[in-house]
């Protein structure tokens, strides 16, 4: 069997869900190095890794700014992949190592620029003949949405559409962590993203909507009736490109009411800011500074109860007959603590790039360029999916509160 080595930059909560899941598989992954700026967040992973899967794995110091540096450990360490569970501003940095050195790539969230929350796959894309003329792939958004929900919608139309006419992506987390109030992944990212405009894919164009204006109550496997709130979310970008005949997408998450308030006060008292302010003499972010003040996602798991539910809702065609089916993953935030000492959230966002990495070091998904995971077979990754610890369900679909 193919053995490979690789690279893990980011020893956030996703982070260290990635650095155990390759540890646990040991006949693919036969070096692990995990880097970050906070080398003593690594020395943590790497205890921990040791003491659940007896893996020793290496750590090194890095800022994923600084492309030299980032080419000098890719150097060091020669990896077979780079996955990338930094910052999203730093996507591009990190691409631009792995051309100068010719390795893969693999990240969970599309680039976007510090100053401007713009969340578009425009700037990556950009880099797909580069790719190619190195003879290297880039994998991106291979996290859970995106990334699973992409493999969900490539599967329906390989296996059970002739058409798929409208997709409603679903992301409920059900789960109660004990604080007054904290995000589940980096509080910059989160927040940044749930107070732009919404938006959405129908009749050949995007409709804009007022953050978080539309709202439907959604009955969740496991979880209940949930309101979900319509944002704009990267995968519908790529998707509206990928899915043949797609009349219409959305994303729906959501939120429960005192996180709603929060954010109202926060938004409202100017803590949610991106642009720089004076105080005391000194220039500061406002919503750096918050992110300061909050816990760490990745300490959220140890008291975290309840469940996540993600997946697509597809309306189509198939041997002309209509047919609406869910495809859909639920995960345990206590048992995956009691797996890698990990969160739901932070889980379902670590699998799959470990998956997309063992499948590119196997040779099952192969290419040349910059590819989005519904471009892959999602075959050989739906079945590492049910078999790492994110196994999925598909069942026929009556509930007709999306129709809408």
């Amino acid at each position: 069997m193919r053995m490979g080595s690789v690279l893990i930059i980011g020893a956030g909560g996703v982070g260290n869900v990635v650095a155990h899941k390759c540890a646990q598989v040991a006949d693919v992954f036969s070096k692990i190095t995990l880097a970050s700026r906070n080398i003593e967040k690594c020395i943590k992973i790497q205890k921990d890794v040791k003491e659940n899967t007896n893996r020793v794995i290496d750590v090194a110091e890095l800022d994923a700014d600084v492309v030299l540096q980032t080419i000098d450990l890719i150097k060091k360490v020669k990896p077979d992949v780079v996955i990338n569970v930094a910052l999203p501003y730093q996507d591009l940095s990190i691409m631009d190592a792995c051309l100068e050195t010719g390795v893969h790539y693999i990240d969970t969230a599309n680039y976007e620029p510090i100053d401007v929350p713009k969340f578009e796959y425009k700037w990556q894309w950009e880099y797909n003949g580069r790719f190619k003329e190195k003879g290297i792939m880039a994998l991106l958004g291979c996290g859970f949405d995106p990334g699973v929900t992409n493999a969900f919608c490539a599967f329906a139309q390989k296996k059970l559409y002739d058409e798929i006419k409208s997709i409603d992506i679903v992301d409920c987390n059900a789960g109660q962590h004990g604080h007054a109030f904290a995000t589940n992944f980096n509080p910059e990212i989160n927040i940044r993203e749930i107070t732009q405009n919404g938006k959405y894919w129908e009749k050949g164009k995007w409709i804009e909507t007022k953050p978080l204006e539309i709202s439907v109550d959604f009955d969740y496997p496991e979880a209940g009736v949930k309101k979900s709130y319509l944002l704009f979310h990267e995968e519908l970008e790529s998707l509206v490109k990928h899915i043949k005949g797609l009349e219409r997408i959305r994303f729906w998450m959501t939120f429960s009411e005192n996180y709603l308030t929060h954010l109202r006060v926060l938004q409202n008292i100017g803590i949610t800011r991106i642009d720089e302010i004076e105080f005391d003499g000194k220039k500061i972010v406002p919503l750096k500074f918050l992110k300061a003040l909050l816990p760490d996602p990745g300490s959220l798991g140890e008291n975290y109860t309840g469940k996540t539910v993600i997946g697509c809702v597809f309306d189509g065609v198939k041997d002309s007959k209509r047919k609406k089916i869910f495809i859909y993953n639920v995960c345990d935030h206590a048992e995956c603590y009691k797996e890698v000492k990990s969160q739901a959230v932070s889980y379902t966002a670590g699998v799959p790039p470990m998956i997309g990495a063992m499948l590119i070091i196997k040779g099952i998904w192969r290419g040349n360029g910059v590819f989005n995971v519904e471009q892959l077979d999602p075959e050989p990754f739906m079945d590492m999916l049910n078999k790492h610890g994110l196994p999925w369900k598909q069942i026929d679909f009556r509930n007709s509160i999306l129709e809408k």
